[in-house]
């Protein structure tokens, strides 16, 4: 069985629909009763313009059957949680910027839903009209997503883990927000861990993890959206050329 993992989305549905086309090209079978299977890594919303749609893509494909495992992301949680009750800010964003912050991104997303932003906007109005405008099987789908998904021999997560902590034990924080802890650690995980959250011009493998996300949400670029098959932990980068073998980086060998 082959697995593929797309990096973070961030709202950009030309995107992720190239990338789709990428894994059919490669001959990948996530249909119903299909024998491969595509893991999203989170961020699925924020930054691009069409969150709504991609949310949308994403319901319905799993609607239909197909083999597609969703993780939820830190821009997701943001997303979740303004839904909820109103929330903009979380702890882990050191700025103190709430999440319609242009920096973050919120605002793209609900106007992808056909709610008005701006400075005139107060932030309660904008919840009264998400609540309206948001359809609740959006809502509920957010609230559905994993927050990792283990298969032999690799982990997937949105951002990392905390070295040294049972998976199970994993603070909800650390797997949608983790970095510098994560990223420190060299010896190797029970698994090999596969992961967004971070840009990096083109995937990485750092030898104990892979890091798959480049910036399809960034401005500046680099900006695109980055798919890896897995045979096994053997790694592929589906590009325009077919797949391209992922190796650990020789800095990390």
């Amino acid at each position: 069985m082959t697995l593929y993992a797309i990096g973070d989305i961030h709202g950009q549905i030309g995107m992720l629909d190239e990338v789709l086309a990428k894994i059919d090209a490669d001959g990948g079978d996530t249909g119903p009763g299909g024998a491969d299977e595509v893991i999203f890594l989170g961020d699925l919303v924020d930054r691009g313009p069409a969150a709504r749609q991609v949310l949308e893509r994403l319901i319905a494909g799993r609607a239909e059957g197909r083999r597609w495992t969703v993780i939820r992301g830190n821009h997701d949680t943001m997303f979740l949680r303004f839904l909820r009750n109103g929330e903009l800010h979380d702890p882990a964003i050191k700025s103190g910027n709430g999440w319609t912050h242009h920096l973050l991104g919120g605002c793209a997303t609900l106007e992808s839903y056909g709610i008005a932003t701006g400075i005139d906007r107060a932030p309660e109005d904008l919840f009264a009209e998400a609540q309206e405008k948001v359809p609740a099987e959006h809502r509920a789908f957010l609230e559905s997503l994993p927050l990792w998904q283990q298969r032999p021999g690799l982990l997937f997560v949105h951002a990392g883990i905390r070295p040294g902590i049972a998976l199970e034990e994993q603070a909800e924080q650390d797997l949608i927000w983790i970095r510098e802890d994560f990223y420190a650690e060299d010896g190797p995980h029970p698994w090999l861990v596969v992961h967004g959250h971070t840009i990096v011009p083109a995937p990485t493998h750092f030898g104990n993890r892979i890091d798959i996300d480049t910036g399809a949400g960034a401005n500046p670029a680099p900006r695109y959206l980055s798919c890896v098959a897995f045979e096994g932990t053997q790694a592929f980068v589906l590009s325009d050329r077919g797949r391209q073998p992922l190796l650990p980086s020789p800095a990390t060998a």
